[in-house]
């Protein structure tokens, strides 16, 4: 296996990171009209000649997601002319473009005309698509090498359904979040886990609502991935992917709830609301790693 290709598949995994993290951090910071109206210029200029913070934030954010979208577009055609031969890598790669693109499209259009928040929160989600996808074709690229075992594993059904089943589930918890940052309602509950601020009453209006069905969902998650592995160390310790595989999801949810409520106890640090979408793009994109195990295992009753 090329070299060159492994170096590249791991710049663009992390370039998209860093896209996903940028995204975050422009929402954080409220930098989305740092640039104006105006798309890919700045103001109309190629040289903004008005420098602010958030106009720094808006165009650093543009320049690499153009730049990680020209990695994705080679990591594409490279893998479809190396490994094109393995069954999962050309959908991949047609997906991991797709997404990026999708995603760019829907950045320049809440800039030039501006989006619902809802749709908003779906430009996170649509990242968080195109990075899974390059991430599973980045490790499609190292299990070349058959370094770990990912192959010839059997799945029962059970186990099946809650992979695919937590998968999608966690897409919700995903929306649901950035539907948070979005309405601006991260702080609108300023106690965890229960939004009780003054008394214990029912959220009584939107933005408590949407803090509270998020944090409702991600408790469901938590819950979810928790009973997983432990189905995954009782059943499957013979089968070392599935088994640290779960112990590795349960560990980074662990975490999403806690950086979650210290969002919260420290009034929306940004460092810690950078780390709480990382940990959730690294847990998404495992999830999709065992959907696509699941997709290739012998099925067993």
């Amino acid at each position: 296996m090329h070299k060159g290709l492994k170096w590249l598949a791991v710049l663009t995994t992390l370039g998209m990171l860093f896209v996903l993290l940028g995204g975050a951090l422009v929402t954080k910071t409220e930098s989305g009209m740092g640039c104006g109206r105006s798309w890919p210029l700045c103001h109309g200029q190629l040289i903004p000649s008005n420098i602010t913070i958030e106009l720094v934030i808006e165009l650093a954010h543009r320049v690499v997601s153009g730049g990680v979208g020209l990695l994705v577009l080679a990591l594409s055609v490279w893998s479809w002319k190396s490994i094109g031969y393995k069954r999962e890598t050309k959908f991949l790669s047609i997906l991991s473009f797709f997404f990026i693109v999708l995603q760019g499209l829907i950045g320049a259009a809440a800039v030039v005309w501006g989006q619902s928040d809802f749709v908003l929160a779906l430009h996170f989600g649509i990242s968080l698509l195109s990075f899974a996808s390059i991430l599973l074709l980045t490790l499609l690229i190292f299990e070349v090498d058959q370094k770990f075992d990912a192959n010839n594993l059997v799945i029962d059904k059970r186990m099946r359904f809650h992979m695919v089943g937590v998968t999608l589930y966690s897409y919700i918890v995903v929306y649901t979040g950035a539907l948070v940052r979005h309405t601006n309602s991260s702080l609108v509950c300023k106690d965890w886990p229960l939004c009780v601020n003054s008394a214990p009453s029912l959220p009584t209006n939107l933005y408590e609502w949407v803090q509270m069905g998020h944090r409702m969902a991600a408790g469901l998650i938590f819950i979810w991935i928790a009973y997983i592995t432990y189905l995954a160390i009782k059943e499957h310790k013979h089968q070392k992917v599935i088994y640290w595989g779960w112990i590795i999801a349960f560990t980074l949810v662990s975490l999403q709830v806690i950086s979650g409520a210290l969002i919260v106890f420290t009034r929306l640090n940004l460092g810690i609301a950078l780390l709480h979408a990382l940990i959730i793009a690294c847990l998404f994109g495992l999830l999709c790693y065992f959907n696509l195990l699941a997709s290739r295992s012998r099925l067993q009753k």
